[in-house]
């Protein structure tokens, strides 16, 4: 056997019918990448449970921005759709709204959270609210992008 000698590769097949669909398997995002975005919108209130936590936090975000720019590049198109679509900006008004409402509401019902705890408290409502969002919203997301893809190739 002659490892040296070069053999033409056999072809591969190529599907010409355009009938190709979308597999949302593909875009779907990590469950821990839902973790890192649900820490980072807890971070407020983690900070004033924990006030020396700040640099954990900030290496955390560096990680979720490298592993954003890196790892989830194939995931650009589900991304793309996501911030194109008026539910995700929604969403994310949303969630700014709810933290800073709840604390004007409290406030204003003489209810200031002041301890660990309440933060603590907060922080996993925050966090879990994120990721409920985020996961629905990625689900419209992906259904969207597959319908659309399903739409294009029957064409």
């Amino acid at each position: 056997m002659n490892v040296l000698k070069k053999k033409p590769a056999p072809a591969e097949a190529v599907d010409t019918t355009g009938t190709s669909v979308l597999n949302p398997a593909d875009y779907r995002l990590p469950v821990w990448f839902f973790g890192f975005e649900g820490v980072l919108a807890a971070a407020f209130d983690i900070l004033k449970a924990f006030p020396s936590a700040w640099p954990v936090l900030l290496v955390l975000l560096a990680a979720n921005i490298i592993v954003s720019l890196t790892m989830m590049r194939g995931r650009l198109k589900l991304a793309k759709a996501l911030w194109r679509g008026k539910e995700t900006r929604r969403v994310a008004i949303a969630l700014v709204l709810l933290r800073i409402g709840s604390h004007f509401a409290m406030n204003a019902l003489g209810m200031t959270i002041t301890s660990s705890l309440g933060h603590i408290f907060f922080a996993l409502v925050m966090a879990a609210t994120t990721i409920g969002l985020l996961a629905y919203s990625q689900h419209t997301a992906i259904r969207t992008l597959t319908t659309a893809s399903a739409g294009t190739s029957a064409r």
